[in-house]
């Protein structure tokens, strides 16, 4: 089954004349069109081999020997999943036992457990070359405490003490100290340090860390330094704790995209169980649902694992996925997936949300649901730049539809125990919904209007096309493949027979 619906949407593409597909066809594309992959570099993959004394696999508080190469080695993995652009956790020179990267003892160096300078520079280089994007997670406010420009006496003045409570997951603050913001030299200095990377390396963008916790006017003059050096750099801002409101941070236009805090708690509320309404996603959005700057996800590194959530609850993790990718990947915005979700990992909380991913446990269908709403949302332009609307609902189902150039694709994502049906108004008799998934058609009833009716826990992308009955040139293509599949198994058993008789 590996890879076949995907196929099937490639070939649905081209038999299907009636829809044009733009994709991605800007020369210069934005970032709500990328699906991040989130990389805690520590804990991903292990390129090297050849792990330092500081390096203890059974030890979740120090490094476990995942390194920049280690990312590189997996770059056509991550391309077959659907990914265009990953992010790094911090790879700046840390503390020791500083694996997370927030313990930075000097902002412009590689630490020797992730690698070298080289190696960064050949996985951008390999990245790019699959048209994979490369973020760097940077850390504008805080530096460890053992960092030797905190005992410079010329700095005295440039830090202040950790004010902010910490929980498990941030537990690092203990052993940092926090920039004074204010100070126009420690200004000067993070952003010094923030170019330094963009012009050393070819990195297309900054995951900026904590930017809840960043001075706003420094914020703002933070971005627009990158810009300038870069118009196109990509800039997304995440929160400290996931109970923060960030919507302050869309304010800053140079920002290209905010984590959703309340869109993630509402995630984890709805589709973690069965029979929670899809429409409650659209009213959590109810003011910004159209915004493409925000920045969508269902865990994190301080989070529990979404697939520990739902397993809790007995929910499969096919399933389960399916109707999370659809509503990250078809609602606007730009979805970031935490590492190892593919697996799927699973973990209540830290530290065994940050175990090293164990790939040897991987499942295929799950990896093949990434790799068809990928492939759905690559090849349906309204699926990333289209106007939304959210059409109908009935009971745990939700029905939106998304519009570009007068081209509509609408999607349903059915979170119930049970089968549901939502009515629309019809297309007119001579146009149909087909879906692409899971091979429907929907057709004007009597009374001018579409049924669409959708199985328990299922998703399903419809597309418009002419209402020509039966796809008779289809079906006789698929028939004749069987006939002559079925002509192959006859002739192989009378001539297996015939040898057996004459031995």
């Amino acid at each position: 089954m590996k890879k076949t619906i995907v196929a099937s949407i490639l070939v649905l593409v081209l038999l299907i004349p009636s829809f044009t597909i733009t994709g991605n066809a800007e020369e210069m594309p934005t970032l709500n069109e990328e699906i991040i992959y989130d990389i805690l570099v520590d804990r991903y993959n292990n390129g090297n081999q050849a792990p330092s004394d500081q390096v203890d696999v059974k030890d979740p508080y120090t490094y476990n020997g995942g390194d920049i190469n280690g990312v590189t080695k997996m770059l056509d993995d991550i391309q077959a999943l659907g990914f265009t652009t990953i992010s790094l956790s911090p790879i700046m020179e840390n503390a020791p036992k500083g694996y997370h990267g927030y313990w930075i003892e000097d902002p412009i160096s590689v630490e020797e457990e992730f690698g070298t300078m080289e190696d960064l520079n050949n996985l951008v280089e390999e990245a790019h070359d699959r048209k994979i994007k490369v973020i760097l997670e940077f850390v504008p406010n805080y530096i460890a405490e053992s960092s030797p420009i905190v005992n410079d006496a010329d700095k005295s003045d440039w830090f202040t003490e950790v004010e902010v409570e910490h929980t498990d997951a941030t537990s690092w603050l203990e052993d940092v100290l926090v920039y004074d913001q204010t100070n126009e030299d420690v200004q000067e200095y993070i952003i010094d340090s923030a170019l330094y990377w963009v012009q050393e390396t070819d990195i297309d963008g900054y995951h900026i860390h904590a930017a809840d916790q960043t001075d706003p006017a420094f914020l703002e003059r933070f971005v627009a330094a990158l810009k300038e050096e870069d118009p196109y750099f990509y800039t997304i801002a995440s929160s400290l704790h996931d109970d923060t409101d960030t919507s302050s941070l869309l304010d800053i236009e140079e920002i290209d995209a905010v984590a959703n805090v309340d869109t993630f708690n509402q995630l984890n509320e709805t589709l973690v169980k069965p029979d929670e309404p899809v429409s409650d996603l659209y009213d959590t959005r109810s003011t910004d649902i159209t915004n493409t700057r925000d920045l969508l996800y269902v865990d994190n590194i301080n989070t529990p694992r979404f697939s520990n959530n739902f397993a809790e609850n007995e929910r499969n993790a096919v399933t389960t996925w399916t109707l999370a990718l659809a509503y990250l990947y078809f609602t606007p915005g730009v979805p970031i997936v935490y590492q190892g979700s593919e697996v799927p990992m699973y973990g209540p909380g830290y530290p065994e949300n940050r175990y090293l991913v164990d790939f040897t446990s991987s499942d295929p269908d799950v990896e093949e649901v990434f790799e068809t709403l990928s492939a759905a949302r690559d090849e349906f332009a309204p699926l990333v730049d289209g106007d939304f609307e959210h059409y109908a609902s009935d009971g745990g189902m939700s029905l939106f539809k998304r519009t570009l150039d007068d081209e509509s694709v609408y999607v349903a994502i059915n979170n119930d125990s049970e089968s549901r049906v939502v009515r629309i108004p019809g297309l007119g008799p001579d146009l149909q919904l087909y879906g692409i998934l899971q091979d429907d058609t929907i057709r004007e009833n009597d009374d001018g209007e579409l049924l669409i009716g959708m199985e328990r826990e299922s998703v399903e992308v419809f597309i418009i096309q002419p209402n020509s009955g039966f796809n008779w040139g289809f079906i006789t293509f698929v028939g004749g493949i069987l006939l002559s599949f079925v002509g192959i198994v006859i002739f192989l058993t009378l001539k297996q027979r015939k040898r057996e008789k004459k031995a």
